[in-house]
């Protein structure tokens, strides 16, 4: 509903200039939220009216859907329009699920930091790095309180903006438990005829797909065993990796399966022998934690967010040495038992994190700034 004249008092607004209603990382973790955040009776801004919630209609071309031209309007319209909006609905605060909100102005705003990716491993002529370098550190400075998605990600606030602790809190995510879980019925790894490892991500550097790569092709019995990478394709660096799997004379036993929709990933995600996930940095790490819930055996880096996420349920390597890569995916070839052991670690690892959890951990920090 948008009627302003009703006896709703719209204290908190929400930000949802940027939401996305098919499935991105930041629109699910948004819409996880959606049932705790109702407790704090919000006004969503957004360009479709939520059931259930007080809605602000907003335009609907402000987001990653419209590329550059969308995120371009966005920043004008949070820098222009979101004030005026906050100070016609007499608002308290306002909460972003991004690290978005207006500057130089009286909105009080608690905001969500998802990672610095951007500086970590800067591209050249890439908006994202000024916009991580300038824009997103004055936000931070201005804002009430700053929540996110893990320690790691606390401390790269702290030395890339210079923020004190104090006003960040990390609270880790989690997953949809009806949709990843494990189901004894499908065929076990052991059973597979073609047994593969997974990786499920997108194929920038940082990423660590081509040591990925190496590391497989330098198993001893690498013609058993198949590697599935899962994301989309992307131009700049897809075609370095197939070159470099055909230089390797492994073309038949790499498969490049593009994004997969979400509704088949468990399946695929239960059918691996293992995730291997040795990215160089992650602000949290989503597909370590649902591999994990689905009872998959999980190799990833002991760099950034991927401990906390993992705790003593994965094989935890250093991402930068292809042999340390290689001998996790060969002790998981080899040993039927230590992939039992690692996929009943997983799955009592992920029962400890639900949304539940993360949505009274937000609200409970937005109550502190109402």
């Amino acid at each position: 509903m948008s009627d302003l004249q009703s006896l709703h008092k719209h204290k908190l607004i929400v930000n949802l200039s940027n939401l996305l209603f098919k499935s991105t990382g930041i629109s699910n973790y948004t819409k996880s939220l959606f049932p705790c955040l109702k407790d704090l009776n919000p006004t969503l801004l957004c360009s479709e009216s939520c059931p259930e919630f007080h809605s602000y209609l907003i335009p609907n071309n402000l987001t990653s859907a419209q590329g550059t031209k969308g995120h371009f309007r966005r920043l004008i319209w949070t820098q222009f329009q979101l004030p005026r909006i906050y100070n016609l609905l007499q608002s308290q605060l306002l909460f972003s699920p991004i690290t978005e909100a207006p500057l130089y102005s009286q909105c009080r705003s608690v905001v969500m930091v998802h990672d610095f990716i951007p500086l970590r491993f800067p591209k050249r002529f890439s908006p994202l790095t000024p916009y991580h370098r300038y824009y997103v550190p004055q936000v931070l400075n201005q804002a009430e309180h700053i929540i996110c998605n893990s320690q790691s990600t606390a401390r790269d606030i702290v030395k890339f903006c210079n923020i004190p602790s104090n006003k960040i809190t990390p609270i880790l995510l989690a997953y949809d438990s009806k949709h990843f879980r494990p189901v004894m019925e499908e065929t076990s790894h052991s059973e597979s005829l073609n047994p593969y490892f997974l990786y499920i991500g997108r194929h920038d550097p940082y990423k660590n797909i081509s040591r990925l790569i190496s590391s497989f092709a330098n198993l001893s019995s690498n013609q058993e065993y198949q590697l599935w990478l899962v994301g989309p394709s992307d131009q700049r660096y897809t075609p370095a990796l197939k070159k470099q799997v055909q230089e390797l004379g492994i073309v038949d036993r790499v498969k490049f399966l593009d994004y997969v929709p979400y509704d088949d990933l468990p399946k695929i995600i239960r059918g691996a022998i293992a995730l291997v996930f040795p990215s160089l940095w992650e602000g949290f790490g989503l597909p370590v934690l649902e591999a994990m819930a689905c009872g998959t055996p999980v190799i990833t880096s002991n760099l950034s967010s991927l401990p906390e996420v993992a705790g003593d349920a994965a094989i935890l390597i250093d991402p930068y040495k292809v042999e340390e890569i290689t001998d996790a995916m060969q002790a998981i070839a080899n040993d039927s038992g230590l992939r039992s052991h690692l996929s009943q670690l997983g799955l009592a690892r992920a029962k400890l994190f639900s949304w539940e959890k993360t949505g009274q951990a937000t609200v409970e920090v937005l109550k502190r700034f109402m």
